[in-house]
Formats: C-alpha cells, sequence, structure tokens
C-alpha cells in the first residue's frame, strides 16, 4: 500500500512521527499475536516493545513488500524465541532483574536505612557492570537512566541517530542483564 510505503520512507528518513503511526497502526495486531504465543499480558506487553524496537531497526532492509505480514512475522519470531527461552532456563528466579534495579534507582524515595544501603550497594553494583561493557553501552546506560537524558540528547551528544541510541540501549540492557545473572548466580 502506498501509505505503508511512505510511512516507511518518512521512518527511515528520521521522521519518528511516521514510526509512531506504524506503531500505532500495528499495535494491537503485535500484541494479538504475543497473545496467541505468551498468556501473561505484562510479558506480551514487554515483547510488543522488543518487537517494535526490532521493526525499528530492521526497517532499513524491509523490501517494501507486505508490511503487516512483516511485521507479524517478527512479533511471532520474539514470541517463539521468549517461549524458547522461558523453557530453556532454569526455574530458579534471579533474586534483582537490572531493569527494575535501574526504574527503581530513577523513581523511589526510599524510606529506611536498610532501604538505603540496598539502593546504594545497588547502584555501586550496576555501575561496576556498566565499567565492563564497551564504552558505547556504558554511555547509554548512563546517561539515560542516571542522568535522565532523553535518546535525542543522547544522539546529539555521542553524534549519532536516535535509532542507534536504541540499538545501544536494548543490547546494553541486555548485556547488563546477563552480567547481573552471572554475578548473581556465583554468590
Amino acid at each position: 500500500m502506498d501509505w505503508e510505503k511512505n510511512l516507511v520512507e518518512q521512518t527511515l528518513l528520521g521522521n519518528d512521527d511516521a514510526f509512531a503511526k506504524i506503531v500505532d497502526i500495528y499495535k494491537g495486531y503485535v500484541f494479538a499475536i504475543i497473545l496467541n504465543f505468551i498468556k501473561d499480558h505484562n510479558e506480551a506487553e514487554n515483547i510488543a516493545q522488543e518487537v517494535f524496537l526490532q521493526v525499528y531497526i530492521s526497517l532499513p532492509n524491509f523490501k517494501m513488500d507486505n508490511l503487516k505480514g512483516w511485521i507479524g512475522k517478527i512479533a511471532a519470531n520474539k514470541s517463539i524465541d521468549w517461549k524458547r527461552k522461558k523453557r530453556s532456563k532454569y526455574k530458579e528466579e534471579i533474586v534483582e532483574n537490572t531493569e527494575d534495579v535501574m526504574y527503581r534507582e530513577k523513581f523511589n524515595n526510599y524510606e529506611t536505612p536498610e532501604d538505603i544501603l540496598i539502593q546504594k550497594e545497588n547502584q555501586a553494583k550496576i555501575n561496576r557492570l556498566c565499567k565492563s561493557m564497551p564504552t558505547i553501552y556504558e554511555n547509554a546506560i548512563i546517561k539515560f537512566y542516571f542522568e535522565d537524558k532523553s535518546y535525542e540528547e543522547i544522539a546529539r551528544e555521542e553524534g549519532t541517530t536516535v535509532k542507534t541510541i536504541a540499538s545501544r540501549l536494548y543490547r546494553g540492557r541486555n548485556m547488563l542483564r546477563e552480567k547481573w545473572r552471572d554475578e548473581s548466580e556465583t554468590l
């Protein structure tokens, strides 16, 4: 369809509003596909975000044929990947999820001395783990989560695109999550 092609072309030219329209048009469709695989509403929302991040990252390779089908395939693949990971991982839960910790660092008000101590220990752990990652990912995570900078601000500072920053944050969070998990397992 011409309107789909126009939205894709505008997105590739850096028009974030065009991509927002793509997300708005297909979010219900993507969510329905994911819910067919995964019955957990919260997990489905997380996977939907991953789907649209993947769509954004992969858009330059899109062949301008059947955008809806292409997005649907990405949604199905992300859902299958999630189920495989869930099945292959052992049932023991990791004590902390790094992303939860990062958001708590940003938004919570701590009340007790124990909460303050835990918060400082978690922040120190995140900083230490960030230092062990490649600098491009460390910088993106620190600037976004701890310096409260937007994707656009970080992109300007780094001399790159918003799309690149989104990709760095996604990869950086995954690296940080793995490092957190590995360190938690060795305790």
